[in-house]
């Protein structure tokens, strides 16, 4: 393709950007009518996405009235920071508390002071609303295998006491080490019983029962039966989940992202129960936040989240944002459960649409795909993508894939450098 024409079409549909909140002023417009905005990531380390990310999702709570922040991140460590920002829990004087149940790898993600700074905000932000209109902080992800089980456990000790004990018994083949790796290991080669019919006896039991509980003497009985069915949703699909890690990576990537959709969608379906609109702002990575049909990862046979939603139209019109950039630092491990560190990013490759981003001279600007040169722009470029670990030695292999970026996204944020969050710990 031809780069004079990309660059030409970057600058004719391009915003720089100044560094303030009018550098939202046309996403705002765009996406603030949407039931779902999702807001990406191209790594999971940097703090300008994740500034970025809050100052967008400040100006569409405040100004549009969304309900929620839905993160890849774990069910049961995200109740506690909902329950701090909507004024029920625990930690109500300490956003940093209301982080403390994030202590698996890789902590950085929500423990790190961008977080902080937009917790605080959104629970000085609620406390002038009332209750019934307070904008809620969820998690989409299923890694809690042990802590949704407890949590199950726990919210039956209070509403059934012998249900309780009968959960306990469903869930003890998983916790024989509190590994859930080895655990789907062991349940695929049939070296302990598969638990997967006890857990799914569970949900079902907890979903049969739910008039009952729903109306049970707790604070807040309908958010606390929520929040246990979807503890009891977790375990059911971590457990399938921890066994098809051990088949191929496109049934336990799919497994995933249809458990975050089907997430997401449980709940919109609990804020319009009681009378929200059901409007969800989405913090997940670039690789589930675009439309994997656009990418190579469709080859494989991977879908992902923003697939998924821009199919359901209950959902609601769906807004995918990505971001990009093109070197600098990044927080990120160099093996699984390894130390974070800042690592510095290598210069993207030509070929990329981070180099021909970089090439246009802008630095810094917001690109919606909906002016008519982005044909130019259509691809397929590779796109980096960095999770939690970075390999620059096998840069190629491990952190690019082929894309069409403008059928991806709906637009997306670059930046020509970029620098890694600050971590809690």
């Amino acid at each position: 393709m031809n780069e004079h024409a990309q660059i030409a079409s970057i600058r004719s549909g391009a915003t720089a950007l100044e560094g303030d909140d009018a550098d939202y002023d046309d996403l705002v417009e765009r996406a603030g009518q949407c039931r779902i905005v999702m807001l990406g990531e191209a790594t999971h380390g940097t703090d300008e996405f994740y500034r970025m990310r809050a100052a967008i999702s400040r100006r569409l709570i405040a100004e549009r009235h969304f309900d929620a922040v839905a993160v890849e991140g774990d069910w049961p460590d995200c109740c506690r920071v909902d329950r701090h920002v909507r004024g029920g829990g625990d930690d109500k004087a300490s956003a940093f508390g209301s982080l403390a149940d994030f202590q698996r790898f890789p902590r950085w993600m929500w423990r790190n002071t961008a977080v902080v700074d937009f917790i605080d905000w959104l629970t000085v932000h609620n406390a002038s609303l009332p209750k019934a209109e307070r904008s809620g902080f969820y998690g989409l992800d299923m890694y809690s295998l042990y802590r949704s089980a407890d949590a199950v456990i726990d919210y039956l000790g209070t509403v059934d006491r012998e249900q309780a004990e009968i959960a306990r018994r469903q869930y003890a083949a998983l916790d024989h080490v509190r590994d859930p790796q080895r655990y789907g290991y062991e349940a695929v080669h049939g070296l302990r019983p598969d638990c997967g019919e006890a857990v799914r006896q569970r949900l079902a039991e907890l979903v049969q029962r739910q008039g009952e509980y729903k109306t049970a003497d707790v604070p807040d009985p309908e958010d606390a039966y929520f929040f246990a069915e979807r503890n009891a949703v977790v375990v059911a699909n971590a457990e399938s989940y921890y066994r098809a890690m051990f088949g191929s990576r496109a049934l336990s990537w799919n497994m995933r992202d249809a458990h975050m959709a089907q997430t997401l969608m449980a709940l919109q379906a609990h804020l319009r129960a009681q009378g929200r609109e059901g409007r969800v702002l989405v913090w997940a990575h670039n690789s589930h936040v675009g439309d994997a049909r656009a990418t190579e990862m469709s080859l494989g046979g991977e879908h992902n989240l923003g697939q998924l939603m821009r199919l359901v139209p209950s959902s609601g019109p769906v807004f995918l944002v990505g971001f990009t950039t093109y070197t600098g630092t990044v927080r990120a491990a160099r093996e699984w459960g390894g130390e974070a560190e800042s690592r510095r990013v290598n210069e993207a490759v030509e070929g990329s649409y981070e180099h021909v981003f970089y090439r246009s001279g802008l630095e810094a600007f917001y690109l919606p795909f909906a002016h008519d040169a982005v044909a130019q722009l259509d691809g397929p470029l590779l796109e980096r993508a960095i999770g939690v670990l970075y390999l620059p030695d096998t840069e190629m292999q491990s952190h690019y894939l082929y894309s069409r970026m403008p059928r991806q996204f709906d637009a997306v944020f670059h930046l020509d450098e970029t620098h890694a969050v600050e971590p809690l710990d």
